[in-house]
């Protein structure tokens, strides 16, 4: 039996599962360049280096709202990563890729492409819906007449499904996610206190003391700069605040998850009744966060662990499992040839 790797190349972290010995590689999506076009440093050792490089150095995400915007780079990010660090033998091997459902047949064979065009022949090169993956690897079996809701709240997207069957009944791909939360903590500290932070500062804001319902009675004291004087400030900031800050985006999800609700089925939406919602993703670890979205919906939500590696333990599945196998699907198959 071939060694097979399941990749999720997220906005904010890139996911390797290893059918070898069922691990997980999950390093930022990250890459650093100098000359234009020359690789300094890629994954977390990249990522240390946003906002704080000097100009020759550029630091930059090739995935953004969920599709490849630097194909050269995120190969060659990619390529290093599982025959450096992971010592992968491409060739030979079956690969299955995570793609975003709701983009177009193009943006998907890019994905499909970063194999395929590549002097490493893999044996076979396959794709397989987010929403899918993000399930299995919840440990659902989705090939059952029952209706499942997934929301994965990523960096850059939050992708909002209905299956059954093994097939998608409704889904929706929102333009924002867990970078948009940051930008609008940045955007109130600045309208508010007169406060510049990073977005690192933002993130460990939300991580450490943000809560999706307020009242959590938390501080933080970060190091900004202050917009009048033009100085670095030392702030202790309430989780009230981060709260504040954070509240509309996370309206704007809950909402959206109702409207799609709206629309499903009335023997679909019962079983989603009986089994809750599930809610995985990076963003899916904000405090409160699935309380709000019952608020919104009235159905209780599930909070998946580890979420932001759950659709890389699904194509585990994908690769291992006979019987999910056929949620893999090649290119080959589709309009392009």
């Amino acid at each position: 039996m071939s060694t097979g790797y399941g990749i999720d190349m997220g906005t904010g972290n890139l996911k390797i599962y290893s059918s070898a010995d069922g691990s997980i590689t999950n390093e930022k999506n990250t890459i650093a360049i100098v000359n234009k076009d020359q690789m300094y440093a890629y994954g977390d050792e990249a990522y240390m280096m946003y906002e704080k490089a000097p100009e020759t150095i550029v630091v930059s995400f090739p995935i953004i709202n969920g599709v490849i915007a630097d194909f050269d780079n995120m190969q060659t990010m990619l390529f290093e990563l599982l025959e450096s660090k992971l010592k992968a033998r491409i060739k030979g091997s079956d690969i299955v890729i995570a793609v975003p459902t709701d983009i177009t047949e193009v943006e998907k064979k890019a994905f499909y492409d970063m194999f395929v065009k590549n002097k490493n022949k893999a044996r076979s090169v396959l794709l397989c819906e987010k929403p899918l993956a993000d399930a299995l690897g919840m440990g659902l079996d989705i090939t059952l007449p029952t209706g499942v809701m997934v929301v994965d709240v990523g960096a850059d997207t939050t992708e909002i499904s209905v299956i059954s069957l093994g097939g998608l009944v409704l889904s929706t791909l929102l333009p924002y996610g867990g970078n948009k939360l940051d930008d609008s903590i940045v955007t109130y500290l600045k309208r508010r206190f007169n406060l510049l932070i990073g977005q690192k500062t933002a993130m460990s804001l939300k991580e450490e003391i943000g809560s999706a319902m307020g009242g959590l009675g938390k501080s933080m004291t970060i190091v900004g700069r202050d917009v009048v004087s033009g100085l670095p400030i030392e702030m202790s900031v309430d989780s009230d605040v981060v709260y504040d800050g954070m509240k509309d985006d996370l309206e704007n999800i809950s909402q959206n998850i109702r409207m799609l609700l709206e629309r499903v089925p009335p023997e679909l939406a019962k079983d989603i009744v009986a089994s809750g919602i599930y809610l995985t993703g990076g963003s899916s670890r904000i405090r409160g966060f699935s309380d709000f979205i019952t608020n919104v919906t009235n159905i209780r939500v599930n909070v998946c662990e580890n979420g932001e590696e759950s659709v890389a333990r699904g194509l585990g599945a994908v690769l291992s499992d006979e019987k999910y196998r056929r949620f893999g699907y090649s290119m080959k198959s589709r309009i392009f040839s």
